[in-house]
C-alpha cells in the first residue's frame, strides 16, 4: 500500500489529467495505472485505493470546492489559476470538508505537493488559500 503522500501526488496526477484533457476520473486513472508498466515491470501495479477514492471524491465535488477556492482567493478566478495549483487545491479542500484526516496533515501535504510541481511562490498561495479556508471552517463549528 502506499503512504498517504504518494497516493495524493498520483491524485494530482490524475486530477491534472482530467483537467487538462477534460475526462473522467475513470479513463485518467486507467491512463495512470497503463503508465505505471514499463518493459522492465511488467507486474500489474496494485490498486491505490486512497489515490482513487479521493480523485473521485474531489471530481464529484469539484464546483463546489471551485466556488469555495473563488471565495477565498482573492483577485484570483479558479479558471485562470495554474492547473497544478488548482487540483492541489481542489483534493485538500475536499479532504478538509469531507475526509477525517487532520487538516495539518492535508495543508501541510498540499504546500509539499504544490513546492514540488509548482513552485515556491505556489506553494505560498496554496498556503493563503487553505489557511483562510481553514480558519472559516473552523470557526463555524
Amino acid at each position: 500500500m502506499p503512504s498517504r503522500f504518494l497516493s495524493r501526488r498520483r491524485a494530482l496526477q490524475v486530477l491534472y489529467e482530467c483537467d487538462l484533457r477534460q475526462v473522467d476520473p475513470a479513463e485518467a486513472m486507467r491512463d495512470f495505472y497503463a503508465t505505471l508498466y514499463s518493459e522492465e515491470n511488467e507486474a500489474r501495479p496494485e490498486l491505490d485505493e486512497f489515490m482513487e477514492s479521493i480523485v473521485v471524491g474531489a471530481y464529484s465535488v469539484r464546483q463546489e470546492v471551485d466556488e469555495m477556492l473563488s471565495k477565498y482567493s482573492a483577485n484570483w478566478k479558479v479558471d485562470r489559476m495554474a492547473l497544478v495549483d488548482r487540483n492541489v487545491l481542489r483534493l485538500a479542500i475536499y479532504e478538509l470538508k469531507y475526509s477525517k484526516t487532520p487538516a495539518p496533515v492535508v495543508i501541510d501535504q498540499a504546500i509539499e505537493l504544490a513546492r514540488k510541481f509548482s513552485g515556491e511562490e505556489a506553494a505560498r498561495f496554496v498556503n493563503g488559500i487553505l489557511d483562510a479556508y481553514w480558519k472559516t471552517k473552523a470557526s463555524e463549528t
